[in-house]
């Protein structure tokens, strides 16, 4: 008997996860009310200079994004006047559980259920109530060589986003904050993982463009500029950059 209870509140358990990522999905797509996305700022190594940036961090490192949405979601026909609302909450000191450094599914997944775990426990409070909660981690100004890779998360609807602690890297710090924010509405990345080449043609801005090459702008989620082919390089901000046609359909901006 003891038994059978385990299994009904365990099934149950089950419904309700299942349930609430549905439901968070129909909200993040339904684009019925402008999507809150918080940025809680983390100074990942504990340096004085980059606590110093997190310190003086205001509302125009950030900017950039709510007009951007606005202007793409504008292009593609959404009724919505303010699809986002970029607020900075609270810096923290508490680092998240760290991304397994092996990919398979098992370990995804109890990444995942860890990271919802820290957020619930963590995220100090903000007003107004967040729909997507995107944890920045900032690295030296001077950091050497390419950050981690970041990561968003549709269930749960947050992200992990690394950036440099310096005011010249705030344009390139708001494309991958973007990118990232769009993990959490449904879309995809347009690159190819192992060369970090933009994906022809969903990659592309202007994929009908003649000649193809090279490309002014980056489509957001490929997250580079192809010049050559076998060359790329990162929007200097998200004036560079656009959202494509396949990324419009991922997130309900336009219907397939």
């Amino acid at each position: 008997m003891f038994k059978v209870f385990r299994i009904f509140v365990l099934l149950v358990i089950l419904a309700v996860v299942a349930s609430t990522a549905l439901m968070q999905r129909w909200q993040a797509q339904s684009w019925r009310r402008t999507q809150v996305i918080t940025v809680y700022p983390i100074n990942l190594q504990g340096d004085a200079a980059t606590q110093a940036y997190i310190d003086q961090l205001g509302d125009q490192a950030f900017a950039d994004i709510a007009p951007f949405f606005q202007a793409q979601a504008r292009a593609f026909g959404l009724p919505l006047s303010t699809p986002v609302q970029v607020v900075l909450g609270r810096s923290m000191r508490d680092l998240p559980p760290p991304v397994p450094t092996q990919a398979s599914v098992l370990s995804a997944m109890s990444w995942s259920l860890k990271m919802r775990w820290w957020a619930w426990r963590k995220t100090p409070p903000s007003s107004p109530v967040p729909d997507v909660r995107l944890y920045l981690l900032y690295h030296p100004g001077d950091f050497n060589g390419p950050l981690p890779h970041s990561t968003g998360l549709e269930k749960g609807r947050m992200g992990l986003v690394h950036l440099f602690a310096s005011r010249a890297q705030e344009g390139p710090n708001q494309v991958v904050i973007a990118h990232e924010a769009l993990h959490t509405f449904g879309a995809t990345d347009k690159y190819d993982p192992s060369t970090l080449m933009p994906s022809f043609p969903d990659g592309y801005a202007a994929p009908d463009q003649q000649p193809t090459l090279p490309q002014d702008q980056a489509e957001l989620m490929a997250g580079r500029i192809p010049v050559r082919p076998n060359e790329a390089r990162m929007p200097a901000s998200l004036a560079q950059t656009v959202v494509g046609r396949r990324t419009a359909e991922e997130i309900n901006w336009l219907r397939r």
